[in-house]
């Protein structure tokens, strides 16, 4: 897709090197993932496809190789495939460029885990791969879990084969924790949204494995057990798929993961993404929402009626929707109610469309979400053309209605691209990859296209087309240019058994069926199909079944038409050679009813001959014109029957002479080989347009039964004999059984059951013949020849055992220059022929390859030639072509990935990113300023100005081919560039698929917000309420009533994306989420339940002396006998000897409890001592969230907080806070609370939000620079000025135009906490990171694909 008006010369693709995956199957276990950047990841067969889901296109396949003890056997079938999270690194300064956001996970059924960098183009084996030594079980899921220890540390969690879970480093390549849960039957692993150190395992009988990893080693695993109720017809089923299985399969299968165990069984579950601990589990008739802190269920949701089994279930990533896959090809829609954790459903579609589908109808094997979408729905519905100001947009409610992009992948090798609205599923895009398990393979004959329609013989424009046929009866034409499936033709209905192209656009095929059991015979079917207008026209019709199936079809290589002649068909079977008889007639069988030198004459449209071949019984010809006419049936034990090839051009210079393997034979060059190659051209140009004899004359070459070989001849207008020279009796081997033939003139080579291969000069008569020491041969094929070349004599064999190997019949010792199987590790080929595209002599040959894994290829094959003097030489370059750009940002190379990111984020005018390869190219003047492109900014000035010219410069080859952004993409950036630099900052972490910096960046505006205006920290009006009165018969309704109505009224003002709330900081967010959590947890009844719901209570209401009894757990305290200091009147030193009881001792309650009380009689000073005692002793027995209401109840709110922080429960001490602090109190919970998710959690982005809401920029800063995130630390405090004056412009009434950024920077700054200092080395950072990045840039090319 070169421009040719292109001032810059495009890097194109320099090899051929493509593959096409099979279909996916259930052997693949449904495996799938779709990275936050839009890269679709999915087994299919042996091998991973990656699809782009914005443009449907198929990126890479990576195939896995085949296990290392074992080179020859195939590699095992993909199990689970999982993207790292790990963002664009832009640590450039300190680290080299690396694509590890580019790095997949891949688990197969052997048990190995493979990590793919996808980079490092196939054929090139994994980066890592994993096993463990004890087992060779199968992988069911995989999932990457944060390090507790570092924050680029990732680790990889596995489920190998039914129930052992492993946790790997990646960084020592070792496993370093284990966990058995036999013998229950692990599902799925899913990770937390929350908290990417926390992942849980689900297993088929409800078993859950909540884990908690915080460092590298074995202790550093937190497991906590837990087991969701599952309903008794679900156990039922599950146990007697037990006993049927142990039935079949008793101990053999005893490893075996769940997904081969129980493929019919299915149970997955889903974090909620708004909803801390709760997930939701899809038995195969039960939906299951289950709360992980309190452990129990919330709500359940029976299998609707008239539909299959759950198979997956998913969650939308912007409202509280649940999707639901079922077995029968349905996606079932549920929604929340609200206020509760309950589902219901509220749609139900097909995901499997009724017209154009085959019958019976595919099976719909995975679904996923694509979650890149629901980001930049996020952003057009925040920065929308409306007169709402960008601090108020993200409170509106624009997302009840949404749209979520939903990808099906179905077993037909079908991708569907899926737009799920409140209303209905729309189609909105497809993939179309390899139908079916490949059968057949058929490559046009390099002389189909040779020659023009009017006779003349100039070559005509090549064809890249490949034809396959499959198990299912359909037919796939691949374009290999594109490496995609150009079309499809449903055509059998059986298994294609043989395809051959006639010409470059019809295709004939055939297959066959047996007629029934008594009667017996064969139903055979021959049709042909019209590849341009996909219609199929059946000949050959026989009324009865047939005795005998279709063997084979051979096609000539013709097709050269006429317009004023009818020509006339000569079959001349001239002569035979066969070693055992100088007669032939003595050697064939009595059936045979053709003479020797019998002719047939007959009229044809054009000059295409199809050999029908069958299975004991005789070959029929038939000239394949319009109406195809039967012209000849040859009554002869054929074994293998070959079309001649078009003669090769004469080779440069001379060979050495081939000197035969056998003693029996001698052999010498043919005289053929001694012309030049001037002389050859100057050959081809003199050729008439009537044709030479060579030219227009068809032959075939045929191996019988009896080892005999012959050559019949077809003539076009003039007849004459073919009089072949035969070789010596010698020839031709004692077993005499041909199985494999190729024939171009003047060679004939032959293969056998044995392993031989022999070939012969038919002009001349000299022969050779050497044994490959494998298996017996299967197919044969010549390479490509064009002028130049030094060799003709290049074959591919193909064996029985599945493998092949490359001879050049034309060196001396064929058999040491050979290469055996090059490229392909972990395959076996089923089918290979080379594609005819190749025009010069420096391009290398092709081989297109049907693999036994239902995968096509094409495989480049560079052979040294040692005569030539020379090794490397110039070549002209293939390109791929592609309907329209792959617009994949995160795919450029890394140093351009991350110049597209700092353009976009500095701001460049659309009208730069629309120049595409659809329009025509106009290159820029040179002496044209191209920071004309990036837009005008009232901001001051960060880093080097020049460096936007300079990386523009070097994006321009992919913006001349529209590689960088699509439409809708450069449609959604004009809508937000303007509209400040928070917009843009997020639209560019979008498209690298960070999503935690994306809503960063959304909510940055709200967090300075909030710091600015101290006044909107106002204690809410619900803490100010009366605390209801101690003789109230139900307090616990009352409050949950008081949550009910509070939440409703917030419900205007929250944030409506469910990410977004990932980022909430705000007093009213945190407070609205923990009193809805209240009314879940109603009618759950338990001591253990009870205790939580009062801590719920406690962080929204805080006064809590009605539920202190609650946590008298000693019953003795009811009968304690009065303490003699009070009866005297001694308060102060009663309540000192009750506060010294020991926390361990039995009546430390009951006295804490009377000391409290006691000491509220004295003085608020003691009750307040009395408290904080009480508190710390029981901090001192692990009771610190026991002590948290106590510290509530007089008042000591921080206090509280720090002791819920310190006992790990963050989000209450958050939600406590924002119920009765405020100000600087509220900010020292929010800082301190930043400080954990950002050294313990690991998210800085989350933390950073928490900094900017607490007051302290200059902390964030530093998570900045200690991040190595130049870019970001500079673009953040561009963004701190612009909103910071905004706000100050509002506050003072000012114009839009009268925004005095420049002047106000340092009252900005004082605003922020931040020094001038602070400013100066953050914008010398950030010019270091432009100065190595242009350096980077300069030095990598452009890559395309």
């Amino acid at each position: 897709m070169a421009s040719s008006g292109s001032g810059t010369p495009r890097l194109a693709r320099d090899s051929w090197e493509a593959m096409l995956p099979g279909p996916t199957s259930r052997n693949n276990g449904g495996s799938s993932d779709c990275s936050c950047s839009g890269l679709l990841a999915y087994g299919a067969g042996s091998s991973v496809a990656v699809v782009d889901t914005r443009s449907m296109q198929l990126v890479s396949v990576l195939p896995l190789p085949s296990p290392a003890s074992h080179h020859r056997s195939l590699a095992p079938f993909v199990t689970s495939v999982r993207w790292t999270p790990q963002p664009l690194r832009r640590d450039i300064l300190t680290h080299e460029p690396s694509s590890s956001h580019l790095l997949l996970a891949v688990g197969d059924r052997q048990g190995s885990l493979s990590l793919f960098d996808l980079r490092h183009l196939p054929p090139r084996p994994p980066l890592l791969s994993l096993h463990l030594d004890s087992s060779r079980s199968g992988i069911q899921d995989l999932c990457w879990i944060r390090s507790g220890s570092a924050s680029h540390s990732w680790i990889l969690a596995a489920v190998h084969g039914p129930s052992l879970l492993s946790l790997w480093s990646l960084s020592t390549s070792r496993c370093f924790w284990k966990y058995d849960a036999s013998p229950e039957f692990l599902s799925c692993l899913r990770r937390d949204p929350f908290d990417s150190r926390r992942f849980c395992a689900l297993g088929l009988r409800g078993f859950l494995l909540s884990l908690k990893v915080v460092g590298d080693g074995e202790e550093d695993v937190v497991a906590k057990e837990v087991q969701i109720p599952v309903a008794a017809g679900e156990s039922a089923e599950l146990q007697r798929l037990e006993r049927e299985r142990e039935k079949e399969n008793g101990a053999g299968a005893a490893g075996a993961p769940s997904m081969a165990a129980f493929p019919n069984y299915v149970v997955r579950c889903c974090f909620l993404p708004r909803w801390r601990h709760v997930v939701v589990v899809a038995f195969p008739k039960e939906l299951v929402v289950f709360d992980l802190q309190y452990e129990v269920v919330l709500s359940t949701a029976p299998l609707p009626r008239g539909c299959g089994k759950f198979v997956d279930v998913v969650a939308d990533p912007d409202n509280e929707v649940l999707y639901c896959a079922h077995s029968d090809g349905k996606l079932s829609v549920w929604r929340r109610k609200g206020g509760q954790q309950v589902y219901t459903m509220c749609m139900m579609e097909e995901l499997m469309p009724s017209i154009g589908t085959s019958v019976p109808s595919p099976t719909v094997l995975s679904v996923v979400i694509c979650q890149s979408e629901s980001t930049f729905q996020c952003l057009a519905k925040l920065y929308s053309e409306t007169s709402q100001s960008t601090l108020d947009a993200p409170n509106c409610e624009p997302f009840l209605i949404s749209k979520t992009y939903l990808i099906s992948i179905t077993d037909d090798g079908k991708i569907w691209n899926w737009l799920l609205t409140a209303e209905e599923a729309c189609l909105v895009g497809q993939l179309h990859l390899l139908s079916s398990t490949l059968t057949v393979l058929a490559v046009p004959s390099p002389s189909l296209t040779a020659t023009l329609a009017r006779g003349g013989n100039n070559p005509a424009v090549a064809v890249p087309l490949v034809a396959l046929g499959t198990q299912s009866g359909a037919i796939d034409v691949i374009d290999v240019s594109a490496n995609a499936v150009a079309a499809s033709f449903c055509v059998h209905n059986g298994i294609v058994r043989g395809l051959r192209w006639l010409g470059n656009s019809r295709l004939v095929s055939f297959s066959y069926a047996q007629a029934n059991e008594k009667a017996g015979g064969y139903n055979n079917k021959l049709v042909v199909t019209c590849v341009r207008s996909g219609l199929n026209r059946i000949f050959r019709v026989m009324q009865k079944p047939e005795r005998a199936p279709i063997r084979a079809l051979r096609a000539s290589s013709s097709g050269r038409e006429s317009e004023k002649h009818a020509p006339c068909i000569l079959v001349s079977m001239r002569a035979c050679f066969c070693p055992k008889s100088t007669s032939l007639e003595k050697e064939l069988p009595q059936s045979c009813n053709m003479t020797i030198a019998g002719l047939v004459l007959v009229s044809s449209d054009d000059w295409l001959y199809l050999l029908i071949l069958f299975r004991d019984a005789p070959v029929e010809v038939w000239a394949m014109t319009k109406s195809p006419i039967m012209l000849r049936s040859l009554a002869l034990p054929f074994t293998v029957l070959e079309w001649t090839l078009p003669m090769a051009p004469r080779p440069v210079q001379n060979g050495p002479s081939r000197q035969s393997s056998s003693k029996d034979h001698t052999a010498s060059d043919s005289p053929a080989d001694t012309s030049s190659t001037k002389e050859s051209v100057a050959n081809s140009k003199a050729s008439s347009s009537e044709g030479t004899a060579e030219d227009t004359s068809e032959s075939f070459a045929f191996a019988l039964v009896n080892g005999a070989l012959g050559v019949f001849e077809v003539h076009g207008r003039r007849i004459r004999d073919f009089r072949p020279k035969w070789p010596s009796s010698s020839f031709v081997s004692s077993d005499g059984l041909v199985t494999a033939m190729a024939y171009r003139l003047p060679h004939v080579v032959m293969g056998d059951r044995s392993g031989n291969i022999r070939w012969w000069d038919v002009t001349s008569g000299v022969s050779s013949s050497f044994n490959t020491h494998r298996e017996g041969i299967r197919r044969i094929k010549f390479s490509p020849v064009v002028a130049g070349d030094r060799s003709r004599g290049r074959i591919a064999v193909l064996f029985y055992d599945n493998t092949f190997a490359i001879y050049d019949l034309d060196s001396q010792d064929p058999l040491a220059n050979s290469l055996l199987q090059p490229q392909l590790p972990g395959t076996l080929v089923l089918e290979l022929d080379w594609l005819p595209l190749r025009t010069d002599k420096n391009e290398p040959l092709v081989l297109c390859i049907a693999g036994a894994d239902s995968s096509f290829r094409l495989i480049e094959v560079n052979i040294n030639d040692k005569r030539s003097g020379s090794v490397s030489l110039p070549r002209a370059s293939k390109e791929r072509f592609r309907p329209m750009p792959l617009c994949s940002p995160v795919l450029l190379p890394t140093p351009h990935a991350l110049a597209l990111r700092m353009v976009l984020q500095l701001g460049v005018k659309p009208s730069w990113l629309n120049r595409s390869s659809y329009q025509i190219p106009v290159a820029p003047s040179s002496a044209k300023d191209l920071r004309s492109y990036m837009i005008d900014s009232p901001l001051p000035p960060v880093g080097d100005t020049a460096v936007a010219e300079m990386l523009l410069k070097v994006l321009e080859p992919y913006q001349r081919e529209g590689c960088l952004l699509d439409d809708d993409r450069t449609s959604l950036y004009a809508a937000v560039v303007n509209k400040g630099s928070a917009a843009r900052f997020a639209f560019a972490a979008a498209v690298y698929g960070e999503l935690s910096e994306a809503f960063f960046w959304l909510q940055l505006p709200r967090a300075l917000s909030h710091l600015m205006n101290k006044s909107a920290n106002k204690t809410p009006e619900k803490t100010t309420s009366a605390v209801p009165d101690a003789g109230d018969s139900s307090l616990l309704s009352q409050l949950s009533s008081k949550g009910k109505s509070m939440a409703k009224s917030l419900k205007k003002n929250s944030m409506g994306n469910a990410q977004l709330k990932l980022m909430a900081f705000d007093q009213d967010e945190l407070w609205e989420n923990a009193n809805e959590r209240i009314s879940w947890h109603e009618k759950l009844d338990g001591e253990e339940t009870i205790q939580n719901r009062v801590h719920e209570l406690k962080a929204t209401i805080g006064r809590c002396w009605q539920f202190l009894p609650v946590f008298l757990t000693d019953r003795e305290v009811y009968i304690l006998s009065p303490l003699r200091l009070v009866s005297v009147g001694n308060l102060e030193a009663a309540v000192t000897l009750l506060l010294s009881t020991p926390p361990e001792g039995s009546y430390f309650y009951a006295n804490a409890l009377r000391a409290v009380a006691l000491s509220s009689a004295v003085s608020r000073s003691l009750h307040e001592l009395a408290v904080k005692v009480v508190a710390a002793n029981m901090v001192r027995t692990d009771k610190s969230l026991c002590s948290t209401h106590l510290l509530c109840a007089v008042g000591r709110y921080q206090e509280a907080c720090s002791q819920l922080q310190d006992a790990g429960c963050w989000t209450d001490a958050a939600t406590l806070a924002a119920t009765h602090l405020k100000g600087n109190d509220y900010g020292r919970v929010l800082l301190r609370w930043a400080d954990h998710v950002l050294r313990s959690e690991h998210n800085i982005w989350r933390a950073l939000i928490l900094y900017v809401a607490a007051g302290a920029l200059q902390e964030a800063l530093a998570a900045l620079r200690d991040a190595q995130q130049a870019d970001t630390a500079a673009m953040f405090l561009l963004a701190c000025q612009e909103i910071c004056a905004e706000i100050l412009q509002k506050s003072d009434g000012l114009d839009d135009e009268s925004i005095p950024l420049a002047g106000a920077e340092q009252s900005i700054l004082l605003r922020l906490n931040l020094k001038k200092e602070d400013v100066e080395a953050v914008n010398e950072y950030f010019g270091q990171y432009q100065r190595k990045l242009v350096h980077l840039c300069m030095d990598l090319q452009p890559l395309f694909d």
